[in-house]
């Protein structure tokens, strides 16, 4: 997969046309036996260090170690437990979406079949950070507790009225994760001018490309917008959505 533009919809059995594609897996990556692992990636730029797709395994235990990307991911299937240098155990369950920092030292147990869909970005010009601990690098997002924090933004989009949530910053200061709200709006069409993953939460949501097609997702989908993407979006209600987003131009 290359660098592309789009409006991109995740699918949790991948492509119709081709379905997963089966992972060549290396032994030294997991502390138990190899599990069996498929993936299809939507969108990945290499060159940026960004990726996203939907991904299966079955039972596995990785290697502890640092985390390779920042991670944002909705668990689709299945149930998994983060377990960090203490041996505390952080699990996720089906239906939650949770986020790992890159470089916290970390393992990833899983017991039974796991679905996910997930955006991973790691720059590969910025230096590895050091981290010693877990601690605040893995963040399940508890919807009603985002709604809570959520704050009134300066400028309006479209006519509506949008709030925000900014739950992280990765450390190289270009990826953010959180929750957006808005009112009933209609942004311009013009080209997307970041690169961002948004899980619909509540509402629904119509967004047309350039050439005139109307994408609409509702709550339980997930989009992908390549930045660059010339693209109008549209919800005649309320409308919330978890976000991950990488900015090239900010940190």
């Amino acid at each position: 997969m290359t660098e592309t533009t789009g409006i991109v919809r995740l699918e949790r059995l991948g492509p119709s046309d081709t379905g997963l594609a089966k992972m060549a897996l290396d032994p030294k990556d997991f502390q138990s036996e190899l599990p069996d692992q498929h993936i299809h990636v939507y969108f990945e730029d290499p060159a940026l260090g960004i990726a996203v797709g939907v991904w299966t395994t079955t039972d596995m235990q990785e290697a502890f170690g640092p985390y390779p990307d920042d991670e944002f991911m909705f668990l689709l299937e299945g149930r998994v437990v983060m377990v960090d240098g203490d041996g505390h155990e952080t699990a996720i369950e089906q239906g939650e979406s949770f986020f790992l920092r890159k470089a916290i030292p970390i393992s990833w147990k899983q017991e039974g079949f796991l679905r996910k869909f997930f955006i991973t970005y790691s720059d590969p010009k910025a230096p590895v950070p050091e981290i010693d601990t877990a601690d605040g690098g893995v963040i399940v997002f508890d919807q009603t507790a985002l709604e809570a924090g959520l704050v009134p933004q300066s400028e309006s989009i479209g006519g509506g009225t949008q709030r925000d949530n900014l739950v992280f910053t990765n450390d190289t200061g270009n990826m953010t994760v959180g929750m957006w709200q808005t009112s009933p709006f209609e942004s311009a069409m013009q080209p997307f001018s970041v690169h961002e993953f948004a899980q619909i939460v509540e509402g629904e949501v119509t967004i047309t490309d350039g050439d005139g097609r109307q994408h609409h997702f509702a709550a339980g989908d997930v989009v992908f917008v390549p930045k660059g993407t010339v693209c109008r979006w549209r919800s005649d209600g309320e409308l919330k959505k978890f976000y991950a987003i990488v900015d090239p131009d900010a940190g």
